[in-house]
């Protein structure tokens, strides 16, 4: 299903994805660009190095916490899975039929 979680979780995801690029992409780009000179090429780099370096912990922390919220899930379905197991069969039979209808339409 497609809840304001799951949602919010994916587009996380994706966004990290795309900042590890972009932080790949400029320490490239930095190493391209070593063998310049010149005081403000040298206050450039300086500025994007650190920036490099605040993003990556930013990254970081942003990963340990979505890793954290998703075994806080994990734990809580299992959780539930267990204390309601023909519910939790209910559930899976009906989503497997919806999708398998949804499959079976194309």
């Amino acid at each position: 299903m497609n809840t304001p979680e799951a949602v919010e979780r994916v587009s996380k995801e994706k966004l990290m994805e795309d900042l590890k690029v972009v932080v790949t992409d400029a320490e490239e780009l930095l190493k391209a660009t070593a063998s310049q000179t010149g005081e403000r090429i040298a206050a450039a780099r300086t500025k994007a190095e650190e920036s490099l370096r605040v993003a990556r912990v930013r990254l970081a922390d942003a990963q340990a916490a979505l890793v954290e919220k998703t075994k806080i899930a994990a734990k809580a379905t299992d959780e539930y899975v267990h204390e309601n197991p023909w519910k939790a069969v209910g559930i899976a039979a009906v989503a497997g039929l919806l999708l398998g209808a949804l499959i079976s339409r194309r």
